[in-house]
């Protein structure tokens, strides 16, 4: 079962192995998932697209951290 973070007015989900963001996730969101090169942080479009950083973070802390950084960002914009 994911775990939810709410920060600002944004859902943070972070999933499960094995969890599908389709499943979890809704327009607005921002997903935090673990896979074997990093933590992936994706965020889910007014359509339900997903898009994600080109990169996986290092740790689930710095995936968290770019996560409530992107929502604050988005509150602002």
């Amino acid at each position: 079962m994911p775990t939810v973070v709410p920060h600002r007015n944004v859902k943070i989900v972070v999933l499960d192995a094995g969890e599908q963001l389709a499943l979890h996730c809704h327009p607005g969101d921002i997903a935090i998932s673990h896979a074997p090169d990093g933590w992936w942080t994706s965020f889910v479009g007014p359509a339900g697209e997903v898009d994600s950083y080109d990169q996986p973070y290092a740790s689930y802390n710095e995936a968290l951290w770019a996560a409530k950084a992107a929502a604050e960002f988005g509150e602002s914009g």
